[in-house]
């Protein structure tokens, strides 16, 4: 199949493969002549269109043409505007066909149990500033701890410098240094752990807590909660200097909110104990006693209703709304059916879907909080000049996603199709069971931290264009789009579903081999590739506008 048209209604068809001008292309009974190249991912007009006609993919508006357009011409940035429907309360549409569970009605994985009846599904201890000036601090405290306790990562770039050395040293050019073959060994040797049970001490920092708003230094300390309180960590270890705005208090407060910490957390300010030396000391002495206890703890069987999966795109292509989002939306109602929790964030890529989520909320209350969060956010992004219409990235746009609300309508597949149970603002913990729709930007690492503030204890990020983003705390599964994305990059991408474009595999089979995929890394049989390679990130969204 060279083309599809993704939904009934809709009046542009997406290119399977690179078409070229002058081919006529057969969907159904209509057949069209191109009059323009179409590449892979990208779209073309089934009918004429007049100047302000509408475009409709995924079945909603998403964008008018600005120009006239031909029937077989590329839609792109150049004849096509972002458009989407206004929204309103409407009427609850929370009935869905539930799929079949049979296969894992009685399927557990292998977590860690927390006092609180949460369920991790790996064992990290964290330390973290509650300032920005305590980052040097809590580096030091890295480098004192990690490769004492073998968590250090061998780099096996370090060879690759040593041997530049040794070729610099020897006398060489710069031409022939250039020119030399150099060895990066793929074979890294495991370092054995003090403490097996512990996957590792995680070093959070940022650049928050002082100089913004108090509104600011609530969000963090409501974040930083978050991940004290996340049944993937064992206990925290918090440096604070102790002038700052983001207060000891305050972090308490926002971790009472979320029901206590139930573990061991110590807190260390250094205006308060005097010399970095005794803060630093004391600050490794107790983070190491915590690991002691934290050892104690093993995998036990979980159901798969502890599971809470948090869904995330990030370099989308013009195949992410056809492969990827609906496969993992599959998943997301297989484990909604089994009584778990997902997490669909990112709302300026909920642009243009609006009223389709705000009917799947179970009340009224809660599409009234969905829709006030969206024309809120739009409306402050719009004051500095950046509505949600400029949340397409130059690669998106590159591979086929050229208005906001084309790329919204694919990205809300992720969700699946069962009711909202819950509206979250940032940085708002999950409280009730099934599919839940948290308000943060669409920025991959903001948006990633935060759904793991919020109880995410795995992550699914599909990706189109590939993309290294990864969690301190949460295995982040990546997903592709498209299968020559998967050979291009295996070292980052850990599923590949660019078979369902090829039409080797249904969005449903897809849908239940990645649930496969997410026991076995929630079980710790299977490492996620940003485990693997160490990609920690974290960014704390500050509520001034990020898209």
């Amino acid at each position: 199949m060279k083309v599809l048209k993704v939904h009934p209604s809709d009046n542009v068809i997406v290119a399977l493969q690179d078409l070229k001008a002058g081919a006529t292309v057969t969907y159904g009974d209509k057949n069209i002549t191109l009059v323009t190249d179409v590449n892979a991912k990208h779209k073309y007009a089934e009918y004429d269109f007049q100047v302000g006609d509408e475009i409709i993919m995924y079945g909603v508006l998403v964008g008018k043409a600005k120009q006239p357009i031909k029937q077989g011409e590329w839609i792109s940035t150049f004849n096509v505007q972002h458009a989407s429907a206004d929204f309103t309360i409407g009427q609850r549409k929370t009935d869905w066909t539930q799929p079949d569970v049979s296969r894992f009605k009685n399927r557990h994985f292998l977590g860690y149990h927390r006092a609180d009846g949460s369920v991790g599904t790996a064992n990290y201890w964290i330390v973290l500033p509650l300032v920005f000036c305590e980052n040097r601090n809590l580096d030091v405290m890295k480098n004192a701890l990690v490769d004492q306790l073998g968590y250090a990562s061998h780099d096996k770039y370090h060879r690759q410098t040593e041997q530049l050395v040794e070729l610099y040293k020897s006398g060489k050019s710069i031409e022939e240094i250039l020119n030399a073959d150099i060895q990066v060994s793929n074979t890294v040797p495991a370092q054995e752990r003090l403490f097996p049970n512990v996957d590792g001490v995680r070093f959070l920092t940022h650049d928050m807590g002082c100089g913004g708003t108090r509104q600011d230094a609530q969000a963090l300390c409501g974040l930083l909660a978050g991940y004290i309180t996340h049944p993937n960590v064992a206990g925290a270890t918090i440096l604070s200097l102790g002038c700052q705005n983001a207060q000891y208090s305050m972090l308490q407060e926002e971790i009472n909110k979320r029901g206590g910490a139930n573990k061991p957390v110590y807190f260390f300010e250094q205006q308060a104990l005097g010399t970095e030396e005794r803060l630093i000391s004391e600050a490794i002495k107790q983070t190491f006693a915590g690991l002691v206890e934290a050892n104690k703890v093993q995998r036990q069987p979980a159901p798969l209703s502890k599971l809470v999966i948090g869904l995330e795109c990030g370099g989308s292509d013009g195949f992410s709304g056809i492969s990827a989002n609906p496969a993992i939306g599959y998943t997301s109602d297989l484990l909604v059916a089994l009584g778990g929790t997902v997490i669909l964030a990112e709302f300026p890529e909920l642009c243009g879907v609006e009223q389709e989520l705000s009917n799947r909320c179970v009340t009224e209350e809660l599409a009234g909080k969905f829709n006030h969060l969206m024309r809120t956010y739009n409306q402050r992004a719009e004051e500095v000049g950046s509505g949600f219409y400029m949340n397409p990235s130059p690669g998106n746009i590159k591979d086929g996603l050229i208005t906001d609300a084309i790329k919204s309508a694919g990205a809300a597949k992720k969700g699946g199709t069962s009711p909202v149970t819950d509206v979250l603002d940032y940085p708002e913990k999950v409280s009730k069971s099934g599919l839940n729709l948290l308000c943060t930007p669409g920025n991959d690492v903001e948006s990633t931290t935060a759904e793991v503030g919020s109880g995410a204890n795995i992550v699914l990020f599909t990706t189109g264009l590939g993309t290294p983003t990864g969690n301190p705390i949460a295995p982040v599964i990546k997903l592709s789009t498209n299968t020559p994305l998967y050979e291009k990059m295996p070292d980052i991408i850990d599923i590949n579903t660019g078979t369902i474009i090829e039409g080797k595999e249904t969005i449903e089979q897809a849908g239940e081999r990645i649930l496969e995929y997410v026991i076995e890394v929630a079980s710790g049989s299977r490492e996620a590739l940003s485990v693997k390679h160490n990609q920690e990130d974290f960014i704390p969204w500050k509520r001034g506008v990020s898209l």
